[in-house]
């Protein structure tokens, strides 16, 4: 008997083609909005569009969130077909997405919205538990309250090597960047996995091939009970290089099964810019 349970995510969980295919995920895109027109993310925009506008005009654009009808329009389909909803969000610290759903979910019914208190493959790690959760049987309802437990143990982080992004964004002062530049500081940005909030930890020094072999093995280090079945390297737009160099430290701790690489959307590259990477994984 089928399980008529349909699985849909915010853009910003950081999937590639072939995991949302895989996990048969369908996701709603947040809103760029640049030069005064709006994009859709990853339909419309792509992150390079993003970097080559800031590179020439020195602007970011504005992200916004899924609105309350734009989530009715996207899941009534599903729910006049007989199917319930399991939706995860964007962290609600970041974003207005989850509280647009929630008010979507009360008009529709049988929408289960899920908090994932976290942005990029953080959120696309509960993704893929919840796909896992429907595959086994489980009701929509079971599966997002199973999930949404789990959202305390996606651990999200990223190191960011260029610091251009956060002071056009708000996010630290002209004078923070001319200091960390001379000093070669590059900061951890740690994702609160209670609600999504975002904030700096270790402020690393030296070239970035260092500050990343460090990084990964103190964020390794962190936690005794990793859950062994997955690690994400995802990145806003690193060189090949530079991500090869994780996936080769990761490989030879022969700690995950399976090592994922993807890219960030345009949603969290506006925010951090190229030349940021970090690595995600769950614990038990």
């Amino acid at each position: 008997m089928e399980n008529k349970v349909i699985l849909t995510a915010d853009s910003t969980c950081d999937l590639t083609t072939e995991l949302l295919q895989k996990y048969k995920v369908h996701t709603i895109p947040l809103h760029i909005n640049l030069g005064g027109s709006s994009y859709l993310d990853l339909l419309d925009i792509t992150p390079d569009d993003i970097y080559k506008n800031f590179g020439e005009t020195g602007t970011l654009p504005k992200t916004a969130a899924v609105n309350t009808q734009e989530y009715i329009n996207a899941l009534k389909p599903y729910i006049d077909k007989g199917y319930e909803v399991v939706h995860v969000n964007l962290g609600s610290a970041l974003s207005a997405s989850y509280q647009n759903c929630c008010n979507a979910a009360k008009q529709l019914g049988g929408i289960y919205p899920v908090d994932s208190c976290n942005l990029s493959t953080g959120s696309g790690l509960l993704v893929i538990q919840a796909a896992q959760l429907i595959s086994q049987g489980c009701s929509a309802k079971e599966t997002a309250e199973k999930t949404q437990s789990m959202a305390h143990n996606s651990h999200g982080s990223f190191i960011v090597d260029r610091l251009e992004y956060l002071r056009a964004g708000g996010r630290c002062s002209a004078v923070a960047v001319l200091g960390a530049n001379i000093l070669g500081i590059k900061p951890c940005i740690e994702v609160d996995n209670t609600n999504g909030s975002m904030s700096v930890g270790k402020k690393y020094r030296g070239r970035l091939t260092k500050v990343l072999t460090t990084y990964v093995e103190e964020q390794l280090n962190r936690y005794n009970d990793i859950d062994t079945s997955r690690v994400f390297i995802t990145h806003a737009g690193i060189s090949q290089d530079m991500v090869d160099h994780v996936y080769n430290i990761l490989s030879k701790k022969h700690i995950f099964d399976e090592i994922l690489v993807t890219r960030a959307s345009c949603t969290i590259s506006s925010h951090c810019g190229p030349d940021t990477l970090g690595i995600l994984f769950m614990t038990k």
